[in-house]
């Protein structure tokens, strides 16, 4: 009888199975997540004629380890600074495409008789489409140079963030088991309030703790570091009441602002696919056959709303972001599958109890089948264009080029908009930062101070007191930054003066500022020494002008937001220059390593022609550790270099294939090209006799090396070019030649 625990022959079991299914999925070039599914389908428990799971609880406990890993190299890949780039197109698009799909999964359950939870879980499932689907297509299909993919790519962005506020939203729904809206509204101002915590203090903290340790950094120590600060997000997420993904995603997104964040994913990815197989085939393993074919109909009704209507949703976004029709059919026809974040909504679900146990198959079932369907979708964009064009009516083409064109705005719109969202930023991120400050003070420094004074026999009145002041102390900083920073007298006067109605939104803004700065000193006054509301305003007015007129505050602001930067743009600040903000829609950097199988590799930069053929610019080079800035064009491109490239979204795009090369086999088989190895006596005729290697051309005349030469009982390994033959040595040589050559009496060694 084994003595292993079952969660060993359950990973046995598992691993292979999804080995062998992804090799043949591989094979059909299809998606490696279809084949983890089907694997997981062949060890469940509803297929009688494979080896089953016998340890559920285990394998589940691994699936959710596989959601963190996923949603952490998620959070890799996310770039605040990235959300900023894709602009209006990307964030109209996903909003209009999931408002549209979220009504229709409702609907569409309603109409199949599901409960109301069913349904807000239906219509979340349908809006978020699979990013990793609709990038292997564009790999298949040879599709990434092409213009649309730029948009294609931003509206993909957009929804993986709204996915991961969705878990938290479903998250708060399953607890009360029914729709409250006071409740809802409440969990998200806490999810805005917690992001801006950590997302602040985040950056402030991991990048210097990282940068201090980079010294005795290797990639064991690295891959420890950001697993266990992945890790302790999951436990801070949870602790906050938000779900576990949400805290892998955060601390996926701060490390991705770090130098060493290529690094953390590169040694990140192999955790990824291990446990990230796992979660895909326990989804598997739900898949009940018999749940299919009875509920054949919703399924087969649920792809055809997510093919035909989550399509049209997306065209009809990306029209309404102000992009030709062109772009948008064909942008929008890659929008009509669903995938894995569907699948974490539905094991989401099921884990609270809140959906019926059948959703989870059908939503399988519907990937499936719409995941088989997107590559024919894809292609079909720009035909179904060229069908539909030519059949409209002249008027509605002019209306559609008309829209198009109209998304310009005037320059004093630009400035007072770009003024408008800067105060509600400011407004927003500091109020956050003052909040936790004064949450921190109240549960651990007040209870502190409460004991300390109590075990010192001091009236605790004092203690409150001293409480107080060292909250307003450290919240001066931050307070000086919301009532005056970027309040620039001169700056408002002009903008009140010159642009039209602007009153309405900056005299507001302004006032609001000064009375959050108010409301957060009394706030903190009121909970330290409870006293009356009017005093606490006065002293609140007081105490705000102190804050405003302390040069110190100002000074330790600075400081700490000279760091926060520093920590947030040291990713970018490798670059040799820094892009003008004018240039910056039209202009990114981006590094790119040189595979040994890119046409690149061997290349003078003069000869690469990647100017000329893909328009974009390289700005380093780094080899060993080594940069170089503007490099010559003698330099040569070897497999390894790091290339800098300028470029538009569009050209980076098309040279990333040209860079990033895979192999066609991952281990290519040797045995055309075997080398044959010999074994030659020097006798008393033979012309080796008295000749040194060098001297005996043997590598010139038969492609022959020597290796060993056996002399007694002695060896000599890879003799001297000037070793002398003997007569009676034994020579060991190899040659890819088949040698027959009488004269020097070679015996062939069988391989």
């Amino acid at each position: 009888m084994s003595s292993l625990p079952p969660i060993f022959v359950d990973l046995a079991v598992i691993l292979i199975t999804a080995g062998v299914i992804t090799v043949v999925f591989k094979w059909l070039k299809q998606p490696l997540v279809l084949g983890y599914i089907v694997a997981g389908f062949f060890i469940g428990p509803y297929f009688q004629w494979f080896p089953a799971i016998t340890d559920e609880e285990s394998v589940h406990v691994w699936s959710d380890i596989g959601i963190v890993f996923l949603m952490f190299a998620l959070g890799l890949e996310f770039s605040i600074k990235k959300l900023k780039r894709v602009g209006s197109t990307g964030a109209i698009t996903a909003l209009t495409e999931l408002a549209i799909m979220f009504v229709a999964g409702n609907t569409v359950g309603h109409l199949l008789g599901m409960g109301t939870m069913d349904c807000i879980f239906l219509g979340c499932m349908l809006s978020i489409s699979s990013t990793t689907i609709i990038i292997k297509s564009f790999d298949d299909l040879k599709l990434k140079q092409q213009r649309f993919t730029g948009t294609v790519t931003a509206v993909l962005v957009v929804e993986d963030l709204v996915a991961v506020l969705l878990l938290v939203v479903l998250s708060t729904l399953s607890v009360g088991k029914s729709f409250n809206g006071g409740q809802l509204a409440l969990s998200m101002v806490k999810l805005v309030f917690f992001l801006i915590v950590w997302f602040s203090f985040g950056i402030f903290l991991v990048p210097t703790f990282l940068r201090w340790m980079r010294r005795w950094m290797t990639e064991e120590t690295l891959c420890i570091v950001a697993v266990g600060l992945c890790f302790g997000m999951v436990v801070m997420a949870d602790f906050a009441g938000f779900s576990t993904a949400l805290g892998a995603f955060v601390m996926g997104a701060i490390l991705s602002e770090t130098i060493e964040a290529d690094v953390i994913h590169r040694i990140i990815t192999p955790l990824k696919n291990l446990f990230g197989a796992v979660f895909f085939v326990s989804v598997g393993m739900l898949v009940n056959p018999e749940v299919l074919v009875k509920h054949w109909v919703p399924i087969l009704v649920i792809a055809a709303v997510v093919v035909i209507i989550k399509s049209s949703a997306a065209t009809l976004g990306i029209l309404l972001s102000g992009r030709p029709l062109r772009s948008a059919m064909q942008g929008g026809f890659c929008f009509c599958q669903i995938g894995e974040f569907s699948f974490i909504i539905a094991g989401l679900g099921l884990s609270f109890k809140v959906i019926h146990p059948s959703l989870y198959p059908i939503i399988v079932s519907v990937s499936i089948l719409t995941t088989f369907i997107t590559p024919y979708m894809i292609k079909a964009g720009l035909p179904a264009y060229e069908w539909v064009w030519p059949r409209l009516p002249n008027k509605l083409k002019q209306a559609l080029e008309r829209y198009s064109t109209s998304g310009r705005v005037t320059i004093h719109e630009k400035k007072l908009g770009t003024f408008v969202r800067k105060q509600l930023t400011s407004i927003l991120f500091y109020s956050a930062i003052l909040a936790a400050l004064g949450l921190l003070s109240f549960l651990l420094l007040r209870p502190l101070l409460d004991g300390l004074f109590a075990g010192w026999g001091i009236p605790q009145v004092w203690g409150r007191i001293v409480g107080m002041i060292v909250t307003l102390v450290c919240m001066a900083p931050f307070l000086w930054a919301l009532a005056v920073k970027n309040v620039s007298r001169e700056r408002i006067r002009k903008m009140l003066h010159t642009y039209n109605h602007s009153q309405v939104a900056v005299i507001p803004l302004l006032a609001l500022r000064y009375f959050v700065a108010l409301f957060m000193v009394g706030w903190v006054i009121s909970r330290y020494v409870h006293l009356a509301v009017g005093l606490v305003v006065v002293v609140a007015i007081v105490v705000v002008a102190v804050v405003l007129l302390s040069r110190r505050a100002t000074d330790f602001y600075n400081r700490i937001e000279g760091h926060f930067v520093t920590n947030f743009y040291q990713r970018q600040a490798q670059n040799s220059f820094k892009i003008p903000e004018s240039l910056e829609k039209n202009f990114i950097m981006e590094r790119m390593t040189v595979t040994p199988y890119s046409p690149l590799s061997g290349l003078r930069l003069m000869d690469s022609n990647l100017r000329k053929d893909y328009g974009v610019n390289v700005v380093t080079i780094e080899r060993a550790g080594k940069v170089y800035d503007l490099p010559d064009k003698e330099m040569l491109i070897m497999p390894g270099d790091r290339l800098t490239f300028l470029g538009s979204e569009e050209q980076l795009s098309r040279v990333r294939s040209a860079v990033d090369v895979e192999p066609d086999m991952l281990i290519h088989d040797h045995s055309d090209n075997e080398i044959n190895t010999y074994r030659l006596e020097v006798g008393t005729d033979s012309k080796l006799t008295g000749k040194s290697i060098l001297n005996s051309h043997l590598m010139d005349d038969y492609q022959s090396m020597v290796i060993a030469i056996e002399r007694g009982k002695d060896y000599m390994i890879n003799p001297p070019a000037d070793t002398v033959f003997h007569l009676g040595d034994v020579v060991w040589m190899v040659s890819p030649l088949e040698l027959k050559i009488n004269d020097l009496r070679v015996e062939s060694i069988p391989s």
